[in-house]
């Protein structure tokens, strides 16, 4: 955490106009970091930096590389050097099984969950082996380990994050670059009601349960530790999810 002796910190978060990564811009905002606010909507990423003057809003679509290219860019202008990026944006895609997931829909959840994480995850790196080092935290999921039913398009995705995050890792040594993955089971947010948690989530033997959710600020603190974690310290991968939820000995 920067102190009143340290200049601050800065970290660039992806998806920050809602759910997870509002609650971490704000949190890290209060600690007293510089916050890079990317994402779709442009007012969406106002109201979360709540006008902060150490927020910098960039609409972004991660998607396409050459947007990424440019939130680095002005990031950089704006700040100096980033520290830590929070790879956050992504999407469930369809509720549906492998035979009914159409070629468009695997394509929209790629363009955002693999596409996205990986140009944020290349400027990322190339600006960090340049200044000393960093932080790349991906989003993961717990859905990275045990998925859910009918959720072919996501689990795939994620864990295919397992695999950016351990090459990350892995190619970052020599340049001090370290890769973190959050995987974190039922947030109180948007995606948790798309899933049915509140009236019944389908399980793996066809039932419905009615799933424990947490707050949101306990994720963004689970990131804030993983930012506020100095560079000597590697945490591969965190696990955080509501106590109770079937996720130890999902099905």
């Amino acid at each position: 955490m920067p102190t009143a002796n340290t200049p601050a910190s800065t970290i660039l978060i992806t998806g920050a106009g809602s759910g997870i990564g509002r609650a971490t811009a704000r949190t890290l905002l209060a600690q007293g970091w510089n916050v890079v606010l990317a994402g779709r909507t442009e007012q969406t990423l106002h109201e979360a930096s709540q006008g902060h003057p150490n927020a910098l809003v960039v609409q972004t679509d991660v998607s396409s590389a050459q947007m990424v290219s440019s939130l680095f860019a002005k990031a950089t202008e704006h700040f100096g050097r980033l520290d830590t990026l929070f790879n956050n944006a992504g999407t469930f895609g369809p509720a549906v099984s492998i035979d009914e997931l159409s070629e468009e829909d695997w394509d929209k959840v790629c363009q955002v969950n693999l596409t996205g994480a990986i140009n944020c995850a290349r400027e990322a790196f190339k600006h960090m082996k340049l200044h000393g080092g960093g932080r790349i935290i991906n989003n993961g999921s717990i859905s990275a380990q045990v998925p859910r039913p009918r959720s072919v398009a996501y689990a795939v995705t994620k864990h295919a994050i397992t695999g950016l995050t351990k090459s990350i890792e892995l190619d970052g040594r020599p340049f001090g670059i370290c890769a973190s993955q959050l995987d974190i089971g039922n947030t109180a947010s948007d995606i948790m009601d798309e899933l049915g948690t509140s009236h019944g989530a389908l399980q793996a033997d066809g039932s419905r349960k009615v799933e424990p959710t947490f707050e949101l600020q306990q994720a963004a603190q689970a990131v804030a530790f993983l930012a506020n974690s100095p560079l000597t310290v590697s945490v591969n991968q965190l696990t955080i999810t509501a106590a109770g939820m079937p996720y130890i000995g999902r099905g």
